[in-house]
């Protein structure tokens, strides 16, 4: 039997503002605007990429014509461009020549522009004239993720939204749910670390989500994250710091390079300790404790080790640590400059 593999960021699309994950003040506004019936003409989404600008742009224009999710009616309501490779003004008369043709189906034509701060000088030209007096049954939906490159001129013709990277907590939380409904076995860490290093971008997770699940068999393991993501382990986080304590920079060195051996990739080495020692910091104060996402196992780890290291000596490895990442690509040798930074950690 012939079964179709769908990713999860297909699968799992949002199909209602309800869905959607980290944006709760956007999806609740534009839930009133249809509800009242206090519709823009235009509006820009603005934000990373893989936050839900494109997915709230759809259900925007399915909501504003009463589609639902399945209705067959709505390609012929909803027209996508994306801007980066179509961006003349042969592509922007285009959709002027459209214009004036009145929807079949539904009270809106909804023309959605993806990457719009991709057209050319002209093209935005071309455009800023229908934004100026569009038909009443038109409405655009521009997303960017450089918000610096749109015009003035078209910015203050749209009602913006900014959208926000979504939080480590709401990403891990989805992917949860995810392995509940797939009957994936993993560990809350495992997807605590792939949240982290989508930074903020649902789509971005969910990717090296469904990477991870192909090679691990459906077990999504910590040291199965770890060592396919190429970040250090914490446990060798623990490791080395436990040298640096002692003083120990032989061993410090050594374990680094048995770290690079394993296949650590070295541009993240770095950021990684830096992790591990915000992370000593704030598990030395109760308050700020809260802000440490792992399993109880994990901050019990972070805690004993913080007990052994002064908070001065913590801020000093951090400055190390900020002050490397900031110049160490500059040198030809970056192993070294990365050995140098575990020296003065060491010291």
């Amino acid at each position: 039997m012939y079964y179709k593999y769908v990713v999860s960021y297909r699968k799992y699309i949002p199909i209602d503002f309800d869905d959607v994950i980290g944006q709760k003040q956007i999806t609740e506004t534009l839930k009133k605007a249809v509800e009242r019936n206090m519709l823009s003409q235009s509006f820009l989404f603005c934000g990373p990429r893989g936050v839900g600008k494109t997915t709230c742009a759809k259900i925007l224009a399915r909501k504003v014509n009463h589609f639902s999710y399945e209705e067959k009616n709505s390609m012929f309501n909803i027209l996508e461009l994306d801007a980066a490779s179509n961006n003349s003004v042969d592509d922007i008369r285009q959709i002027i020549n459209q214009l004036n043709f009145i929807p079949q189906y539904g009270k809106y034509k909804v023309y959605i522009i993806d990457e719009v701060h991709m057209l050319s000088n002209s093209a935005f030209n071309a455009f800023l004239k229908i934004l100026e007096d569009p038909p009443s049954h038109v409405i655009f939906i521009l997303a960017t993720t450089e918000k610096n490159k749109i015009l003035s001129t078209i910015i203050s013709r749209c009602q913006v939204y900014d959208f926000n990277r979504i939080s480590v907590n709401d990403i891990k939380e989805y992917l949860i749910n995810i392995c509940k409904k797939e009957n994936i076995e993993y560990e809350e860490d495992a997807l605590l670390l792939i949240s982290e290093n989508s930074y903020g971008s649902l789509r971005d997770a969910l990717s090296i989500f469904d990477r991870l699940i192909l090679y691990s068999n459906n077990r999504l393991l910590r040291t199965i994250v770890y060592n396919k993501l190429g970040i250090l382990d914490l446990e060798y986080c623990l490791k080395m710091t436990d040298f640096m304590i002692k003083k120990n920079i032989y061993k410090v060195l050594l374990l680094f390079d048995e770290i690079i051996e394993k296949g650590v990739d070295i541009n993240l080495f770095i950021t990684s300790l830096s992790k591990h020692f915000r992370n000593l910091l704030i598990s030395r104060n109760i308050r700020s404790n809260k802000l440490l996402s792992f399993s109880e196992k994990i901050r019990k780890k972070y805690l004993i080790q913080s007990k052994k290291i002064d908070k001065k000596v913590i801020i000093k490895a951090l400055n190390i640590c900020n002050n490397t990442e900031k110049t160490y690509k500059q040198n030809q040798d970056i192993r070294l400059a990365v050995e140098i930074a575990l020296i003065n950690l060491s010291s």
